[in-house]
């Protein structure tokens, strides 16, 4: 086992490593069948998965009957992080004992053996814990880490080793954040992309191989939600919120393109946008689901094509299955796009009471509720319906990190414990 202690304050330091092949880790919606082969589901390696839209090739048609836990480990504390999975390891971050430090742990995907830990001072106190939010990024032989407090780190997912790092919080000069740095780290074309939050640094591009900067682009403080890469003819943009507005960023040289104020104020701005075809779904709890189209000129459209009051979480993120848009507030819902959003389907079940995270494959839904509860859907019936449960948790514990799906099982950190269940039967 490795292990490594270290200071990600202001500096870098670290030796630096021939990166070859930097590209985009969240590309563009890749369209994927239930029929297809399960390895197409090989790996999970940031925030909702390989595009940021949380669907894979391939779920389960029934739940086993009790959890099949292929290992469970110990972290070394409870998070609300969510999980990578990729080429071969499993990154989760998490707060040491004493809550002065934050600490990321590899794991082999085979048999949940730790392979090395990552930990550095991190001083402070935050609403809702001091853990990390940001769901790591594995990509090409490196993951990139951030915590709460605005500790960036590169290191080598075989070693563990720090190639470079800094504190995006200090080095950009960004105001403290009430819940804390929650953006997972994007990766497009060897640009590493993030959320500071400062006056002269809204968003920024690092390169990848050195966490050096390559454009800053000026705005206010963050929003809570991660951004997503899309193409919208021949402009390739990042797209996200910052604390009062949503907005549309030049890739190549970081301009704000647009800017979309919403008619309600009071968003925190949790969810991330979601990309449907050649449009973009937009969900917040004062303003409801939106779903938007672009003009030609890359810029958003600022009146909604279809609105929808009924869906409107404060931090869930929905997702596409069978054509439909899914998502929790309170209930399940099931919107049609192609019906101006309207909802075709609500499912009432206290699984759906609080808050929970949502997988998508063409014709099922894995719902994971922040009881522990793992719930399958099919949602090539009209309306869909709930086919299969299972608990897998005795104790009650309160689960809000975002799951990870690979190959036939979820990867789930419940408490101080990260699991891989099987779901194939």
């Amino acid at each position: 086992m490795g292990s490594s202690y270290g200071s990600c304050n202001n500096g870098r330091r670290g030796k630096k490593k021939d990166l070859k092949h930097l590209s985009a880790a969240s590309t563009v919606l890749t369209a994927v069948s239930n029929s297809d082969n399960a390895s197409r589901n090989s790996d999970w390696p940031g925030w909702r998965g390989t595009n940021r839209d949380a669907r894979v090739a391939w779920l389960p048609d029934v739940l086993p009957a009790s959890p099949d836990f292929e290992w469970t480990t110990e972290l070394a504390g409870e998070g609300l992080g969510g999980i990578a999975v990729a080429e071969g390891y499993v990154v989760a971050g998490s707060r040491d004992a004493i809550d002065r430090n934050d600490v990321f742990q590899c794991f082999r995907m085979e048999d949940g053996e730790l392979v090395w830990q990552h930990a550095y001072p991190a001083l402070g106190k935050l609403d809702y814990g001091n853990a990390p939010r940001a769901t790591p990024l594995i990509h090409d032989g490196l993951v990139y880490t951030l915590g709460a407090f605005g500790n960036l780190c590169c290191l080598e997912i075989e070693t563990g080793i720090m190639l470079w790092q800094l504190n995006i919080s200090k080095e950009f000069a960004a105001p403290k954040m009430i819940w804390g740095h929650s953006g997972s780290p994007l990766l497009i074309e060897g640009k590493l992309i993030l959320q500071p939050g400062g006056k002269q640094a809204s968003i920024v591009a690092l390169d990848a191989e050195t966490g050096d900067a390559i454009w800053t682009s000026p705005g206010i403080e963050p929003s809570y939600s991660s951004l997503l890469f899309k193409s919208t003819g021949d402009v390739s943009q990042v797209i996200g919120y910052d604390a009062r507005s949503l907005g549309g960023w030049n890739v190549e040289t970081g301009q704000r393109l647009w800017t979309l104020v919403p008619p309600e104020q009071g968003d925190f701005n949790v969810p991330t946008v979601v990309s449907y075809e050649e449009q973009l779904l937009v969900t917040s709890e004062n303003n409801g689901t939106r779903l938007y189209h672009f003009n030609s000129d890359g810029t958003l459209h600022p009146e909604p094509d279809a609105t929808n009051v009924d869906l409107k979480p404060d931090s869930h993120t929905p997702v596409i299955s069978n054509g439909r848009v899914f998502g929790i507030w309170n209930e399940l819902f099931g919107l049609d796009p192609q019906q101006k959003l309207k909802t075709i389907a609500t499912i009432s079940d206290d699984a759906f009471s609080g808050y929970g995270c949502l997988i998508a494959s063409d014709n099922r839904l894995l719902a994971l509720n922040d009881d522990g509860e793992l719930l399958l859907l099919a949602t090539d019936q009209d309306p869909a319906r709930i086919i299969s449960r299972l608990r897998l948790q005795k104790e009650r514990k309160q689960v809000l990190s975002h799951p990870a799906l690979a190959g036939t099982s979820l990867y789930v950190r419940i408490g101080k414990s990260l699991s891989k269940l099987n779901l194939q039967d």
